[in-house]
């Protein structure tokens, strides 16, 4: 018995932070993903392995099957540490045989094993594609899944299931998707690069909910923006959309643009994507963004044609 499986990384282009809140964003599914592969062992344990993207183990741990299925107050595995990690994959794994108590039945001995093609700290979606992938295995609901165990706006999973970008909102608490057809004619003056650090969502939504502002207005005016990038046909009218997207949500949360704090000469437009103040930034610009950026020490610098499916 082997069971594959594999979800796609996310980028959120429009609608960070609001998209909590239902505004139309759009998210785009990433060339970069996670998969998972189950296997028949001796035994009765669930032996778990992850792998980065140069295949070294970076994670691994061992949980009894019955603990899983069947948790006993204060009960652990035989490991010699318990960690963060441990916990929350733990927590996953409880909560999909919550929803779906056939879920490990009459299970005996099994390898599990995960293999990211991306850096561990890019934030491309290391546990919206693992909450998708065990979803697909458990065969429960990913929202529900991601919900029951955790928090989120649920974008990161519609990425992980679909293989075309996509317009996500919520919709009275329940997840609206369609898939459509983004191709902008100056694809090629679009670039990812990334900050040298992950951002922590939890915070940065943390702070998000202790400021006060016009929610609704900040829903509508991020839908709009949303809509007009998709009928937008030239770069000078992209750029403006995002610079106008840029200072909404610097003025909500009260904080200065990546651009204005980082790279103020920079000639084209930065936007933030996702949590404010790490992983992936989207500049335009033409090739010499390259050489700009890693001239003040951002290496990773990707093509939009490399990066999204």
């Amino acid at each position: 018995m082997k069971k594959h499986y594999y979800s796609n990384g996310k980028l959120l282009i429009t609608g960070e932070y609001a998209v909590l809140d239902g505004a139309l964003s759009l998210a785009l599914p990433t060339k970069y993903g996670q998969s998972l592969t189950i296997s028949s062992i001796d035994g009765y344990n669930l032996v778990w392995k992850s792998y980065t993207y140069t295949e070294e183990v970076w994670f691994e741990t061992s949980f009894e099957l019955a603990d899983i299925k069947n948790p006993r107050p204060g009960s652990k595995t035989k490991i010699k540490t318990e960690t963060k990690v441990r916990e929350t994959l733990l927590q996953i794994l409880r909560t999909a045989h919550q929803l779906n108590p056939d879920f490990l039945k009459n299970t005996k001995g099994l390898l599990v094993e995960t293999h990211l093609n991306f850096q561990r700290n890019w934030g491309l979606g290391s546990s919206s594609t693992l909450i998708n992938n065990i979803a697909q295995w458990a065969k429960v609901d990913a929202f529900k899944l991601l919900w029951d165990a955790f928090s989120g706006s649920g974008y990161d999973i519609a990425c992980a299931q679909h293989d075309s970008p996509i317009l996500y909102h919520l919709n009275k608490d329940k997840p609206a998707v369609e898939a459509i057809t983004f191709d902008p004619p100056f694809k090629n003056q679009l670039f990812f690069i990334h900050l040298n650090q992950k951002q922590n969502s939890r915070e940065g939504i943390a702070q998000y909910r202790h400021m006060e502002f016009d929610l609704p207005h900040l829903i509508s005016a991020i839908g709009q923006i949303t809509k007009n990038l998709l009928q937008c046909q030239d770069l000078k009218e992209f750029n403006a959309l995002i610079d106008t997207h840029e200072q909404l949500i610097a003025v909500t949360l009260q904080m200065e643009t990546v651009k204005a704090k980082l790279f103020p000469d920079f000639p084209g437009s930065i936007k933030s994507l996702g949590a404010w103040g790490g992983d992936f930034i989207l500049a335009t610009g033409n090739k010499e963004i390259e050489s700009y950026f890693k001239n003040k020490g951002f290496n990773t610098v990707i093509p939009y044609s490399e990066m999204i499916l």
